[in-house]
């Protein structure tokens, strides 16, 4: 039985960029986006729980992102988490609800989240090497055992190098985009 396999390969590379882009997502550029809580977790109930099982959130303006916590009894723990977090928002309470303004993004700040863009797709990109590596010496395995013939392994060499350059590309591709996005804000 062949070790190489087409499909895992391809869903290993995809996964990589699926990472980078989950990645990306979290990085801040001024607008509001309510993928940028997602990593906020909160103690309620005992235990650490994503903000998305305590509460709504939303985004009512371009510059502002509104969280609604449905139990009265958590909006502490839902602010202290989202102060934990770390994200550079100021939560502002009223009521139920919590407000959290976008700053606007120095120069510097800017420079720093592109360049940060650039080392996540940097990783994406190892992480793909790593898959084409790992394929190409299935091939060789699978040459060695006879399993397929030389011209077998160097037409699927082939695939597995074009699969890397789609996968890389979409990696600059996403990369590029948020670098622009952060910059241009």
């Amino acid at each position: 039985m062949p070790q190489y396999d087409k499909a895992d390969t391809e869903r290993r590379m995809n996964g990589a960029v699926e990472s980078l882009k989950g990645d990306l997502s979290g990085l801040r550029t001024g607008r509001a986006n309510t993928s940028l809580l997602d990593p906020v977790v909160v103690e309620v109930y005992g235990s650490m729980m994503p903000l998305a099982s305590v509460a709504t959130v939303n985004t009512p303006e371009p510059r502002m992102i509104s969280v609604q916590v449905w139990d009265k009894s958590n909006v502490s723990a839902v602010e202290k988490g989202i102060t934990k977090a770390n994200l550079g928002l100021n939560p502002m309470t009223d009521g139920q609800t919590i407000r959290l303004p976008m700053p606007d993004l120095t120069e510097e700040r800017r420079k720093e989240l592109a360049k940060l863009a650039g080392q996540y797709a940097e990783k994406a990109k190892i992480a793909i090497r790593n898959v084409r590596r790992d394929a190409m010496e299935s091939l060789k395995t699978d040459e060695k055992k006879k399993e397929i013939s030389e011209d077998d392994r160097k037409r699927m060499e082939d695939e597995v190098q074009k699969l890397t350059d789609k996968y890389v590309a979409d990696t600059d591709e996403a990369a590029a985009k948020k670098e622009q996005e952060i910059l241009t804000q």
